[in-house]
């Protein structure tokens, strides 16, 4: 492997001019250096997906000694049971990978694209078309595609917190990175080179593309990454869940062949045998099974606007207790109206609108509502007029414009109120310059008034600067207050009932803005959240247990800055709370990193839909409650696979257990125990689309291993109990050999395994809630298949006999008598 040349030490690729490259030498660099993502590439997905059918330690175990069978004679045996598990590996093989060509599809709905030159024009391109020696260009909010070299800035200031930990954004510039940071960290001090998966944090630029996919720091990053063991909530439930059945299956396993040595039964018999049990055990089509469900799920989620990036996100989405939101668009509009420019004195001004045009119009930073609320109000500025500025940033709030004024360079700064009343010394009022001390007062009480009204107010202030150029944040000093802009995001309809629906799923709905106080409260009285906003001030104060306690039962949080947003989310995560964070902004990133499910949508920036596990394609919270009750019937429909395969397959095992150890003769073969449970999983791969009753989905739901071990033993024993009586019926009552034996057992296992699906799958009385019709029809046609086995040419192989009418109608005597029993034992036993 060739060693990782450091990016400050790479050359600029060829060809790389102004004009970008051509879109035909762009085709054929990614023909050569493949798609700009990091991972595997995808025409290797199939062949690996196929192998991993095949590979748990059971089934390698089984094959083995199947194959050693066949070596000593027993050919027959051992080419039936490899055809059954082919068949088996085969249908989790197709079903696992239509699932992930359906996931493939909705993510292709929320690509991050990327501004490129190519062809000499700007075009945008999805990310992963991005190839060496592209030109770039970057604002704020967009991701960095690949490993780069900047050569243009204008106070571009890069997020690197993704790699270095870092939480201040970088300014970067086109001089090329200090030699001695080549050989020294990866990230830090290279001000010239810019990394795949930071993001731009202010100010814009471009830069040349020199390592895309693995090749970057980032791929390097995420590939040791791959290597630990980082796993989300819903698959260490899936781990716990596993090693449960680890146990329960050494213990039958090791005493059944112990048994079958007693009773001096061949050893490879007694193997095959034990490994049929434990495979009998195991929920093979369970990785198949919760791939379709996830998928299933994720597509009729998309068909409600929301779209699911990662699919384990779908078990937090329907397990989340909390949602932190911003208000814009969520709990408002977010169409934001200009209501009011005025002067200091507090009258309406049509200078004042004027400056905060040209502040507006000629920032070349990032579109805002803001902004445009501005622009909709006043004739667009002369681009002509534009010299410089300085970029918003999150410590500073504010942007300044060096625009010609007049002919006379002015820097205008807008942003928020105090923050702009920081940097003046006078204030323009009364027709006159006063200092601004003597205004601060009245301006600080206007602030208040129109923020308890629910208004957002920024403050406008101008600066002279003759012969100047640049700018720089050092020039916001000594500045004139202008006036004060007052905008208005009404609440959206229906947003209150949005709030009133997710807490009756059991959703408590957090406001998390930077907004002052009273306008947060304001906002928030509007649409059904009460109580005293906690603000970023008091957070500083509060230790992250003081913090927790007082998050647990806050509901709205304001003047918040970023960081602190992230603090919130991991307060309440400590709380005890399943936290889901809705944002759109860059400054959401580090907030949707931390929670539980991260939630963005699709008019998002870059780095907040990249850093987001869902992507809601309309903003809207009535969109969310839909995606958390869709969330919670995918759940609930893995969880019923779950629970009544391993309670079946625990019952149907121990009775083996037992039976082998007073009956003459094994009481199914190896390959009969594969093909029960082969057919018996074949309903439950349509298990995905089953209809899931309303109080499955009311409250949250997680993986509890406590009560899916409660149910597997409970309905367990209780299968074991009715696998007796067949046992006594076959034997007592009608002289059953061990091939009419086997028979009947096979056929009652596999009958009373699809019945108990359509009993369990509801806690409610099962005739009063309607399955899927797949669900129901691919049962009957099993149930039909297996009674007619025995009757065709395959009975032989299989080891089976056609059975007496009588036999039949006792199996189906009992497989009724056993589904009222089920039934009646959902009063006592717990089923969801």
């Amino acid at each position: 492997m060739e060693p990782h040349v450091p990016v400050a030490e790479l050359p600029e690729p060829a060809e790389r001019s102004p004009r970008g490259l051509s879109s035909e030498e762009a085709r054929r660099r990614l023909a050569e250096h493949g798609p700009n993502t990091v991972g595997a590439p995808r025409r290797h997905r199939a062949l690996r997906l196929l192998l991993t059918q095949f590979t748990s330690p059971i089934v390698l175990i089984l094959i083995g000694a199947t194959v050693v069978s066949m070596l000593l004679g027993d050919l027959t045996d051992g080419l039936v049971i490899l055809v059954i598990i082919a068949a088996s590996g085969l249908l989790g093989f197709f079903q696992e990978r239509t699932a992930g060509r359906a996931v493939d599809a909705l993510l292709a709905r929320v690509r991050v694209e990327v501004e490129v030159v190519r062809d000499g024009s700007e075009v945008s391109v999805p990310s992963e078309d991005v190839v060496p020696g592209d030109l770039v260009v970057l604002r704020a909010g967009d991701v960095i595609p690949a490993d780069c070299r900047v050569v243009e800035s204008h106070g571009l200031q890069v997020d690197e917190s993704a790699l270095s930990g870092e939480s201040f954004p970088v300014e970067k510039s086109p001089d090329p990175s200090p030699p001695q940071a080549a050989a020294g960290a990866a990230v830090a001090g290279r001000t010239g080179t810019l990394f795949a998966g930071t993001h731009v944090a202010g100010g814009s630029g471009a830069a040349v593309v020199l390592r895309t996919g693995g090749d970057t720091e980032f791929g390097a990053l995420t590939a040791e990454l791959a290597a630990r063991d980082v796993t989300t909530g819903f698959e260490r439930g899936l781990t716990r869940f596993g090693m449960m059945l680890v146990r329960v299956m050494a213990v039958l396993v090791c005493l059944i062949f112990a048994v079958n040595l007693l009773l001096d039964r061949p050893v490879v018999e007694a193997v095959l045998f034990s490994l049929a049990l434990a495979v009998g055990l195991t929920p093979q089509l369970l990785p198949a099974i919760v791939a379709v469900s996830l998928s299933s799920g994720a597509r009729r989620m998309a068909a409600e606007q929301v779209i699911v990036k990662r699919l384990d996100a779908i078990e937090d989405f329907g397990a989340m207790t909390v949602l932190c939101t911003d208000k814009t668009g969520t709990l408002t509009g977010g169409v934001v109206r200009l209501d009011g420019a005025y002067d200091v004195d507090g009258g309406d001004s049509a200078e004042v609108l004027r400056l905060a045009g040209l502040n507006a119009g000629l920032q070349h930073g990032f579109a805002n509502p803001l902004d445009q609320a501005i622009l909709r109000g006043t004739p667009p500025p002369d681009p002509s007029a534009r010299l410089d500025e300085v970029p918003y940033d999150f410590e500073r709030r504010r942007i300044s414009v060096l625009a010609l004024d007049g002919g006379v360079p002015t820097l205008v700064t807008k942003g928020a109120l105090e923050e702009v009343l920081g940097v003046c010394a006078s204030a323009r009022a009364g027709g006159a310059l006063v200092p601004v001390a003597s205004v601060r007062a009245a301006v600080l009480r206007r602030l208040a008034e129109l923020s308890a009204a629910g208004y957002r107010v920024l403050g406008l202030a101008t600066a002279e600067l003759p012969g100047r150029e640049r700018v720089s944040a050092a020039d916001e000093a000594g500045m004139t207050l202008t006036g004060l802009l007052a905008f208005r995001d009404p609440p959206k309809e229906g947003a209150a009932g949005a709030v009133a629906e997710l807490g009756a799923l059991g959703v408590s709905v957090r406001l998390v803005t930077g907004d002052n106080r009273p306008a947060a409260e304001h906002v928030a009285g509007e649409v059904g959240l009460a109580g005293p906003a906690l603000t970023g001030a008091e957070i500083d104060r509060l230790d992250d247990a003081a913090l927790a306690a007082r998050a647990r039962d806050t509901q709205v949080f304001a003047e918040i800055a970023p960081l602190q947003k992230e603090r919130v989310v991991r307060a309440l995560r400590a709380a005890g709370e399943t936290v889901g964070f809705l944002g759109d902004g860059i400054n959401d990133s580090p907030a949707l990193h931390a929670a539980d499910v991260g939630i963005s949508v699709d008019t998002a920036v870059d780095v907040a839909k990249r850093s987001a596990a869902i992507v809601l394609l309309d903003k809207n919270l009535g969109v969310v409650a839909d995606g958390v009750r869709l969330g919670r019937q995918t759940f609930a429909n893995t969880l019923k696979y779950v629970r009544v395969t391993t309670s079946a397959n625990f019952g149907n095992m121990a009775s083996m257990a037992a039976a082998a150890a007073f009956l003459p003769f094994l009481p199914m073969l190896p390959r009969q125990i594969l093909l029960l449970n082969f057919l018996s999983d074949i309903p439950a791969t349509t298990i995905a689309a089953d209809a899931v009753d309303e109080e499955q989905v009311e409250r949250p739901s997680a993986w509890d291993l406590r009560r899916i071990r409660a149910f597997m033993i409970g309905f367990g024993v209780l299968s074991s109990l009715f696998d007796i009586a067949t046992f006594l019926v076959l034997r007592l009552g009608f002289d059953a050999g061990a091939d009419l034996f086997r028979t009947g057992w096979f056929i009652e296992s596999t009958a009373t395994e699809l019945a108990v699906m359509l009993v369990l799958r509801t806690r409610r009385p099962f005739f009063r809630s309607r399955p899927g019709k797949a669900l129901v029809w691919s049962s009957a046609l099993v149930a039909l298949v297996t009674v007619a086995v025995p009757f065709t040419p395959l009975a032989g192989p299989l080891g089976l006999v056609a059975p007496p009418p009588a036999v039949l109608a006792a199996l189906a005597g009992l497989t009724l008598l056993y589904v009222a029993v089920n039934e009646a034992a959902k009063r006592f036993l717990p089923v969801t």
